[in-house]
């Protein structure tokens, strides 16, 4: 079992960058891939990133695509979400997943962090 917690989340203005964090503990985070979810107000919770846990391959919703960096550290247990260019339409609170491979849709991972809140508005 592994608990995640998200960090990072803020108020940033359009074209503006955050850096969310989401770290793991309770078991080694190397053997899970890592998904970033968001939510926004009445929307469903959408997929827009993941990496995987072997090769670290990664993956990008197209509105995203370009904007958004995934990456691991496994030595310090954390998987980031670089978000550059934010709109905003990023506007949402994000989570982490962990599963032991990467889906699309929420129900495919087993374990979530608690959100942190993204704001982009000037």
């Amino acid at each position: 079992q592994v608990q995640l917690v998200e960090s990072g989340g803020g108020l940033v203005q359009p074209g503006g960058s955050l850096r969310l964090s989401c770290a793991a503990s309770g078991s080694t985070l190397e053997e899970y891939a890592i998904g970033w979810f968001r939510q926004a107000p009445g929307n469903e919770r959408e997929g827009i990133s993941c990496i995987s846990s072997s090769d670290h391959t990664t993956y990008y919703l197209d509105s995203v695509k370009g904007r958004f960096t995934i990456s691991r550290d496994n030595a310090k247990n954390t998987v980031y979400l670089q978000m550059n260019s934010l709109k905003p339409e990023d506007t949402a609170v994000y989570y982490c997943a962990a599963d032991r491979r990467c889906g699309v849709w929420a129900y495919e991972y087993e374990y979530w962090g608690q959100g942190t809140q993204v704001t982009v508005s000037s």
